[in-house]
């Protein structure tokens, strides 16, 4: 209607003001008979569908004509084809009046598409309003959450800030304490040196301690040992060897007794006094001519050590002390390495709980 009320102003070289039935009825009535509304209109239709009106005039025969407009009204475009059909030189009355009927059931045919395209059309704006709703509460959520997101991002930041500034302030205090570390050692000559002296000084008086028990001990034993050794002098009328028997107040039971240092040549005897009561004899010569690293294994392996303290290397000695004060392991010291100090060492474990007594002698030659 644009183009239309647009033609009739300019038939009329003014402003139309009628609506546009009106005009489209004058229109109508107006192109009955040549003037100047019928001939813009005939100019407008003419160069609008000039292409459609250019493949109508290869049409030589009205049957030809008939087919192009059958063409145009399956492919669903009439407008231009309706125009160059009555346009053409042969159109006469009768193809007038079946261009006209196709026409009229077209626009029939239009109208309930029109209508069903409208309820669709309605059913879309439906659909719309209810998506715009739901697309709005959808909206409304995800604002929601990404406040609280940017909130709990925000907090984050801010404790990540704090752990920040107390990390550097550690830091910072640390390497002030490294410093002052580092400028008491320098203010300190051979800061290292002394310890190592304290330390050793510490072990010396400790072993220190324990040799002057072990003496104690021996001094106690040789007294009672003279005194009697006396009285079996007085006793004794002939002149025959000397006999010692010591008591040994428990069994072994098989337990493995690893003896350190000692003499060589009495090895044999040591060995052969574990046997007799009962346990698996092990020695180890206390570094003197053993590899030292096989004392640790020997140490794992033995149930009890006698450490002889007169024959062995100091480096022996504290490795045996420390291994068995670190691991629970029962030791004694002997000071002298005879077989007959070696006896009264093993007499020493006659106090542990998980060993059956059983009372045997052993006489000594």
């Amino acid at each position: 209607m644009t183009n239309l009320r647009r033609l009739i102003n300019k038939a009329l070289n003014g402003q139309n003001l009628a609506d546009d039935y009106e005009i489209h009825v004058g229109a109508v009535a107006e192109c009955g008979r040549r003037n100047k509304v019928s001939e813009l209109i005939q100019q407008e239709l003419d160069q609008r569908y000039n292409r459609t009106i250019q493949q109508f005039r290869l049409a030589k025969t009205q049957d030809a004509v008939v087919r192009l407009w059958i063409d145009a009204i399956h492919i669903g475009d009439v407008a231009g084809a309706f125009w160059a059909a009555l346009t053409h030189p042969r159109c006469d009355t009768t193809l007038q009046e079946g261009l006209c009927r196709d026409m009229h059931m077209l626009q029939h045919q239009a109208g309930a598409s029109v209508r069903a395209d409208l309820s669709r059309f309605n059913a879309l704006i439906e659909e719309n309003a209810l998506l715009t709703r739901e697309l709005g509460r959808v909206q409304e959520r995800s604002t929601r959450l990404m406040t609280e997101k940017s909130n709990e991002i925000e907090r984050l930041n801010t404790q990540l800030t704090q752990i920040r500034a107390e990390l550097i302030g550690k830091d910072s205090s640390i390497a002030f304490l490294s410093a002052d570390i580092t400028a008491l050692k320098t203010s300190i000559p051979d800061l290292d040196t002394r310890k190592r002296l304290l330390y050793k000084l510490d072990q010396m008086t400790e072993r220190q301690t324990e040799l002057e028990t072990s003496l104690r001990e021996a001094q106690v034993q040789l007294a009672e040992f003279t005194k009697s050794k006396d009285s079996e002098h007085k006793n004794t009328e002939l002149l025959e060897p000397v006999i010692q028997v010591i008591p040994i107040t428990l069994y072994l039971q098989q337990k493995n007794v690893l003896c350190v240092g000692g003499r060589s040549g009495n090895v044999s005897n040591y060995r052969d006094l574990i046997e007799r009561v009962g346990g698996r004899f092990a020695h180890h010569d206390g570094g003197v001519e053993d590899n030292q690293n096989l004392l640790d294994a020997n140490l794992a392996a033995a149930d009890l050590v006698i450490c002889q303290t007169g024959c062995i290397s100091h480096n022996a000695y504290w490795r045996v002390k420390d291994f068995c004060k670190r691991t629970g392991k029962r030791c004694v010291f002997v000071e002298n390495p005879s077989t007959t100090s070696l006896a009264r060492g093993l007499e020493q474990f006659s106090d542990i709980n998980d060993m059956n007594v059983e009372f045997h002698r052993l006489s000594l030659d």
